[in-house]
């Protein structure tokens, strides 16, 4: 009888240990200890911490497109308000975790670059991949008059992005939500602002 596999479990459990620890405070032991399985079997499934961590990575980007996926294609909102839920979705996921835990995707990008090549490139292939489905967002508003055209809206997608993972910084910080209020507020006072 063949033993069993650990592979998804231990996934799951980095998942989770990372989006606490971070990739730094996030040990083998501590992953294999939370997952259930021998120490052993991390390395039968993953050739190190960091490959390891590419995959826990593309595995929560994947749940962050399904987020992404439910707000923006939403027909029965206008573009902007797709803009808007997306926002509103998110601060509602964090709000479950009690302002404790922010973005991996985030967190890694200030954690793990320096040290990583493996891990920068794929995090600026999710930057890349990630500001799509928002820059066609964007130009549909833009298209419909709904918020001003003077920027590209790539641009106003990166913009959104970056600023957007700024403040959940902030957020994790102040273990509240007024830095993801604020920016909200701001954002669509100013550069998505209704146009009338």
């Amino acid at each position: 009888m063949s033993k069993p596999s650990f592979r998804e479990s231990i996934l799951d459990a980095g998942l989770k240990v990372m989006l606490k620890t971070g990739y730094e405070g996030a040990s083998v032991r501590d992953i294999c200890a939370a997952a259930g399985a021998p120490h052993g079997s991390f390395t039968n499934h993953f050739r190190s911490k960091e490959a390891f961590a590419e995959e826990v990575l593309s595995r929560y980007f994947g749940h962050t497109k399904e987020l992404v996926k439910q707000a923006l294609c939403d027909r029965s909102l206008t573009p902007r308000q797709r803009l808007q839920r997306y926002l509103d979705i998110i601060s509602a996921v964090l709000a479950d975790d009690k302002w404790n835990r922010g973005c991996l995707i985030g967190d890694f990008s200030l954690e793990t670059v320096s040290q990583s090549e493996l891990l920068r490139e794929r995090l600026e292939a999710i930057f890349q991949e990630w500001r799509g489905p928002f820059a066609s967002c964007i130009a549909e508003a833009q298209g419909a008059g709904e918020i001003d055209s003077a920027f590209d809206s790539v641009d106003l997608a990166e913009f959104l992005l970056a600023s957007w993972e700024g403040a959940i910084l902030r957020m994790k910080v102040e273990r509240g939500p007024a830095a993801l209020d604020r920016f909200k507020h701001i954002v669509f006072q100013t550069i998505f602002k209704e146009q009338k």
